[in-house]
C-alpha cells in the first residue's frame, strides 16, 4: 500500500535490488506506508562517512519533506545518510531500519539487517539473516501462476526452470562458462525428462545468452537483450524444479522462495566466497542444493523468509504496532 501520510515511509534506492528489499519488508510489515523513489547527483559519489546525515545527494525532488514518518525502511549505502537525515530533522522521533550494512554511522539505526554471509558484526541493533528480504511472496506466485498458466501448459513436466545470471565485477561470463552451464543443466534435465524454461538477466550478455539458448533448446526462454514480457515469475511459480546461478544472492533467495526443489550452479573458480557462504548456509538449511546432487523426488525444502522475520523484529521491538505471531 502506498500513499498519503503514512507512518512507514521506504527509501527505495534507484537499484532495484535494493528497493525490493527494502519494499518486500514493508509489505510483510503490512502497515500503510508510502515510498521515496531516491534519484542522486554527483554527491552520491562521496563515501558516507563524509556525506554524513544528509540527502544533499539526493536529485532535487527526490528529497524527504515532512510530516516525518515514524518508521524509515530503507537498503543499500546511498540511502543511509538520507535515514539519518530524517532521524535528525524528526527529532530524534523516527525510527530507522537499514537492509545490508550501512557503513558509518551504523550505531544510529535502531535495526540493520544483514544476511550472515556478509558476516555483519555483532550487536544489539543487528540482526542477522538467512538471506536478502524480497518481495516474492505466496500471494505474488499465485498471481503470477494465473496469469501465466496458459502460456507454459505446453510445456511439458516436469518443468524446469533454469534462471541466469552471468558476469559479476570480477568473473567474465563468456561462451565457453555458456557451454559449460548448459552441459549440467543438460544432465538434470535429462534426469527428469521434462520441458525446460529459460531465463537470462542483464548480466548474461547477449552472446552468452544466445549460446545458453542453442545449446539447451528451451521449451521457451526468456532472452533479457531480445525484450518482451518477463516471466520470471510465472517460472518460479510453475516450475518443478529451479536451477539458478549462484552469482547472484538475490535469485538465489527468490527461488528459495517457490517451495521447489531448487539447485544452486557454483563452479568453484566462478564463486566468490562471500556468495559460498550463502550456497552453504542454503545448503544445511535445507532449502537448496548444489547442482550436481542426484534428485531425489520425494525432497521437499525448507521454508524461511527473511523479510516476515525483519518485520517481526520490527513490531517486537515497538517500532510499529505490537508484535504478531
Amino acid at each position: 500500500m502506498t500513499g498519503g501520510a503514512a507512518r512507514v515511509l521506504v527509501l527505495a534506492d534507484d537499484r532495484a535490488g535494493h528497493a525490493n528489499q527494502a519494499l518486500g519488508v514493508a509489505e510483510a510489515l503490512g502497515e500503510p506506508f508510502s515510498a521515496l523513489r531516491l534519484r542522486y547527483n554527483r554527491l552520491a559519489r562521496l563515501p558516507n562517512a563524509l556525506l554524513g546525515a544528509t540527502a544533499r545527494h539526493a536529485a532535487a525532488g527526490a528529497r524527504p519533506a515532512p510530516p516525518w514518518p515514524d518508521l524509515v525502511i530503507a537498503a543499500g549505502r546511498r540511502t543511509a545518510p538520507v535515514a539519518r537525515a530524517i532521524e535528525a530533522r524528526s527529532g530524534g522521533r523516527t525510527r530507522l531500519v537499514q537492509c545490508m550494512w550501512p557503513g558509518p554511522g551504523a550505531a544510529e539505526f535502531d535495526l540493520i539487517a544483514a544476511p550472515a554471509h556478509d558476516d555483519p558484526p555483532a550487536r544489539a541493533n543487528v540482526l542477522r539473516t538467512v538471506a536478502a528480504p524480497h518481495r516474492v511472496t505466496r500471494a505474488r506466485l499465485a498471481a503470477a501462476a494465473a496469469e501465466w498458466r496458459g502460456a507454459l501448459e505446453s510445456v511439458p513436466r516436469p518443468r524446469l526452470a533454469l534462471l541466469a545470471g552471468g558476469a559479476t565485477r570480477r568473473r567474465p561470463f563468456g561462451a565457453a562458462d555458456a557451454e559449460a552451464l548448459a552441459a549440467r543443466v543438460r544432465r538434470l534435465a535429462a534426469a527428469l525428462g521434462g520441458g525446460v524454461l529459460l531465463a537470462t538477466s542483464r548480466r548474461t550478455g547477449p552472446a552468452a545468452a544466445a549460446r545458453l539458448a542453442a545449446a539447451l533448446a528451451p521449451d521457451r526462454a526468456f532472452l533479457w537483450h531480445e525484450g518482451g514480457e518477463n516471466p520470471y515469475l510465472g517460472y518460479l511459480a510453475l516450475a518443478d524444479v529451479i536451477v539458478v546461478t549462484g552469482d547472484s544472492t538475490a535469485m538465489c533467495a527468490e527461488a528459495c522462495a517457490a517451495g521447489r526443489p531448487v539447485y544452486i550452479d557454483a563452479p568453484p573458480e566462478r564463486t566468490a566466497p562471500k556468495h559460498a557462504r550463502l550456497h552453504r548456509a542454503l545448503y544445511d538449511l535445507g532449502a537448496a542444493r548444489p547442482l550436481g546432487a542426484a534428485h531425489d523426488a520425494a525432497w521437499r525444502p525448507a521454508a524461511f523468509d527473511d523479510a516476515a522475520l525483519i518485520a517481526r523484529a520490527i513490531r517486537e521491538r515497538g517500532f510499529v504496532g505490537a508484535a504478531q505471531a
